[in-house]
């Protein structure tokens, strides 16, 4: 009998700590995040979702904000060409003879697109296109490689125009001298996905 009584009293100090543990687990506050994980507390579960719309509130913001992101308009990029004064640098790489139609067909280009060129002496310049041009022979065909950097009035680089364009050879007989294997349709291509890539970056820019 007084083993009896001794494991019926041992049992009931056993329920009463367990339930004291039990009311401390979940009175603590440090205590209410882990019952989240475990399903028999309903309690620490709830307060612990409670700052899951918090932190998705934010992602929907973010969402937002790049949403408005949106492609301008044909009258918006209209608009914002219009108020580019773009300035060329002389030519570095490229000969005479190759510059000469390059720069003339990036000045026609560019009117078409709406973009107004500015003069070496003019202080009125938004940007200021630099080039950078190497050609390569092989064969009969005459490879050109080019390098645009787009600057500001200050002489921050925005962005960088690059690419290369492979076609015939002019003149069979260039020798060492690979400019002269360059036509001058060639050099006129180059200038138009120039100037069309110069106003792209403009709308991407301001979009």
């Amino acid at each position: 009998m007084r083993r009896s009584h001794v494991t019926t009293v041992s049992l009931l100090v056993a329920l009463t700590l367990a339930a004291c543990t039990n009311a401390k687990d979940v009175l603590e506050p440090s205590a209410i995040t882990p019952p989240a994980t475990s399903g028999p507390v309903a309690p620490g579960s709830t307060a612990a979702t409670v700052p899951t719309p918090s932190t998705a509130a934010p992602a929907t913001t973010t969402a937002g904000a790049s949403a408005t992101t949106t492609p301008l308009t044909p009258a918006q990029s209209a608009a914002i060409l219009s108020k580019t004064r773009l300035q060329i640098a002389p030519i570095v790489g490229a000969s005479v003879e190759a510059a000469t139609p390059l720069t003339a067909e990036l000045q026609t280009r560019a009117r078409q697109r709406g973009i107004t060129l500015a003069g070496s002496a003019d202080q009125t310049a938004t940007h200021v296109l630099k080039g950078y041009f190497s050609a390569i022979s092989e064969g009969k065909d005459t490879t050109v490689i080019y390098v645009w950097d787009v600057y500001d009035p200050s002489g921050n680089r925005l962005h960088r125009i690059n690419g290369q364009m492979k076609a015939p050879s002019a003149n069979s007989g260039a020798g060492a001298d690979s400019w002269k294997g360059v036509s001058p349709a060639t050099m006129q291509a180059i200038a138009d996905q120039t100037i069309d890539q110069f106003a792209a970056f403009l709308g991407g820019k301001a979009g």
